[in-house]
C-alpha cells in the first residue's frame, strides 16, 4: 500500500510517501520568515504553506519513485495546530484524493507524534507489545499519555500553562538568543554548568508542593519563565553575557529534570516497562541522555525517534495512517465528512 502523508500544522510544510511501512521519501521545508518576530505568525505560516505545498508534494512523490496514480491512500493532519495552516494541507489532501478517486484519512497531529518513535531507519515498526507511556513534548504541547495496544490512549498529564518548548524559546529570547531558541540553548548548554543557578521545578518532588506530587503528572513552566526573567533583571548585561552558557545549562536542567521525573513516575505508577518520547523537544540532547539514564535505572525500555522524525514531519502522518489501516480502520471515499471524526473516538481523556 502506497500512502502519501501531508503535514502543515505549524511552520513546516512536509510530504512523505510510505510503501508497505517503509518510508520512501520525507520532504520537509521549514519556514524562516518568522525569525524577525520571535515566534510563528499564523497568517505568514498559512501563506508559506500555500506557496510551497505543490512543490513539496511533487518532490516527495518524485523522490519515492512512484507515480501519483499508484497512490492508494492520502493522509493529512487535521489538527490540532494553527487553523489556517492546517486547512491548507487538509484541503489540498482532500482535493487530491478526490481527483485520484482514492481514500482520504484525517490524522491527529499529536497522535502521529506519539507513534513517531516507531519509525526507524526508513521503515515503520509496530508499537511495542502491551501498553506504554508517551511523553509528547514540543513548542505547543507537553502531554503524558497512557497508550493501549489498540492505539487508543488516555491523557494522564498535561501542562497547566506553557509547553516545555515555549519555555525554551521564551527564556532563550530573554537571553537574546535567536528564534527558535531551543536548539541554540541545547548547543550553548554543552559548555555551561547546569548547577550554576537552581531555577524552580514546579509540581515535582524538588518543589515546595512536593507533598501534593503523588498522582500528579501535570506540568507547569510559567513559573520557570517568571523566575528566569526576575533573576536576569537583577544581573548586569556584562554578567549575563559572561555566564550565558551557564544560564542556558541551568534553564535546560530545570526543564529536563521535570520532564524526566514526571515521565518515569507515570510509568512506575502504571507498572509499565516501556516509555516513548516524541515531539520537537525530544531532539534535545540533554533530555535524551537524562531520560535514557533514568529509564535504564528504572528497568524501563525507552523508544525515541531519530532527530529527523522528532520535529513536525509527514512521515509520521503516513505512518499513523498505515498503523490504523493495518489495525482494521476502514478508509472512506466521503470527502465532506468532518475531518476530526476519524480520530476523536480513539482518544480518551483522563
Amino acid at each position: 500500500m502506497n500512502i502519501l502523508g501531508i503535514e502543515t500544522s505549524c511552520d513546516e510544510t512536509s510530504a512523505a510517501v510510505l510503501c508497505s511501512g517503509k518510508v520512501l521519501s520525507n520532504v520537509v521545508s521549514s519556514q524562516h520568515c518568522h525569525t524577525l518576530f520571535g515566534g510563528v505568525v499564523p497568517e505568514l505560516a498559512s501563506r508559506e504553506h500555500e506557496r510551497l505545498i505543490v512543490t513539496i508534494v511533487d518532490a516527495a512523490i518524485t523522490e519515492s519513485n512512484i507515480r501519483k496514480n499508484e497512490l492508494d491512500v492520502i493522509a493529512a493532519t487535521a489538527g490540532p495546530g494553527l487553523i489556517g495552516a492546517v486547512m491548507v494541507g487538509l484541503s489540498f489532501a482532500q482535493g487530491m484524493a478526490y481527483a485520484l478517486k482514492i481514500p482520504f484519512v484525517a490524522i491527529n497531529h499529536i497522535e502521529a507524534h506519539i507513534f513517531s518513535p516507531f519509525i526507524n531507519e526508513g521503515s515503520s515498526l509496530p508499537p511495542p507489545e502491551g501498553r506504554f507511556v508517551s511523553l509528547t513534548v514540543s513548542g505547543g504541547h507537553t502531554l503524558l499519555s497512557l497508550v493501549e495496544q489498540d492505539l487508543s490512549y488516555k491523557v494522564i498529564g498535561r501542562t497547566l500553562d506553557d509547553a516545555a518548548g515555549e519555555a525554551f524559546d521564551k527564556t532563550g529570547k530573554m537571553l537574546g538568543l535567536p528564534y527558535p531558541a531551543g536548539p541554540v540553548i541545547d548547543t550553548l548548554a554543552e559548555r555551561g554548568n547546569p548547577a550554576f543557578h537552581l531555577f524552580p521545578r514546579a509540581l515535582t518532588s524538588a518543589s515546595q508542593s512536593s507533598k501534593n506530587y503523588q498522582g500528579n503528572f501535570d506540568f507547569s513552566f510559567s513559573g520557570l519563565k517568571t523566575s528566569v526573567l526576575t533573576w536576569l533583571q537583577k544581573q548586569s548585561p556584562e554578567y549575563i553575557e559572561e555566564h550565558k552558557a551557564d544560564i542556558a545549562a541551568s534553564i535546560q536542567a530545570a526543564i529536563v529534570s521535570v520532564l524526566v521525573e514526571k515521565t518515569v513516575a507515570a510509568a512506575r505508577s502504571q507498572r509499565i516497562r516501556a516509555v516513548a518520547m516524541a515531539g520537537g523537544v525530544s531532539a534535545n540532547s540533554a533530555l535524551r541522555k537524562a531520560m535514557k539514564e533514568a529509564c535504564n535505572k528504572a528497568g524501563i525500555t525507552l523508544h525515541v525517534p531519530s532527530t529527523l522524525y522528532s520535529t513536525d514531519n509527514a512521515a509520521m502522518i503516513a505512518t499513523l495512517a498505515s498503523l490504523k489501516i493495518y489495525r482494521g480502520m476502514e478508509t472512506e471515499y466521503r470527502y465532506n465528512k468532518a475531518p476530526y471524526a476519524s480520530f476523536t473516538a480513539g482518544a480518551r481523556r483522563a
